[in-house]
């Protein structure tokens, strides 16, 4: 590769692959760095979990640097990849809060509750009116950008809807976004396709 230039993020004090040892690496649980990271790459490598990445891509979103190529490293072996991969422009998910969603969300039922009660909706379709055992919902790849599915009792997706956007009326749920609890309650959330898809490095 030519012309780019590459900072490494390290989140929780991980340990950094041979191969990008003698990268500029900052501490990705500073925020600061992360910005730093923005204003000074052309590309980033994530050196973390998933939700690490969320956290990423949640800065350079509201940085509205989303021109800056991603890469992650799951395995060791990923180091080559995000340092020579091709960078590709593919949908960025948010809820409202403007927080990015990389693997999955979930829609559970609130405390002692065994069901959602309430509606749900992609773009025009009815996911589900009434009550629920709880709701999947992935960013895509592709257009239109996000899917969701209503939960079996086993938590087995059942029929998959696509679409932009996602959105939830309910009396009451708990979210779960890539792994992490939200501290509270809702009774409205929604999930959908940012203006602006982020740069995948693969």
């Amino acid at each position: 590769m030519t012309n780019t230039t590459i900072t490494v993020l390290r989140f929780g004090g991980r340990r950094l692959p041979r191969a990008l040892a003698a990268l500029e690496h900052r501490d990705g649980d500073d925020p600061a760095q992360i910005d730093a990271a923005a204003a000074g790459a052309s590309r980033v490598i994530v050196v973390g979990s998933t939700a690490d990445l969320a956290v990423v891509l949640t800065r350079l979103m509201r940085l509205e640097r989303l021109d800056v190529e991603v890469a992650t490293i799951s395995r060791w072996r990923g180091a080559r990849r995000a340092l020579t991969g091709v960078a590709q422009r593919i949908p960025l998910i948010r809820d409202e809060t403007g927080t990015a969603l990389v693997d999955a969300a979930f829609w559970l039922p609130p405390g002692e509750e065994r069901v959602i009660e309430g509606e749900a909706v992609v773009d025009d379709q009815v996911l589900f009116d009434g009550a629920v055992t709880g709701v999947r919902v992935e960013p895509i790849a592709a257009m239109p950008g996000l899917r969701a599915a209503v939960l079996t009792g086993r938590m087995r997706p059942r029929r998959w809807l696509t679409g932009r956007a996602v959105q939830l009326g309910t009396t009451g749920a708990r979210v779960v976004r890539d792994g992490s609890l939200m501290p509270r309650e809702v009774k409205r959330s929604a999930f959908y396709r940012h203006t602006t898809g982020w740069l995948r490095v693969s």
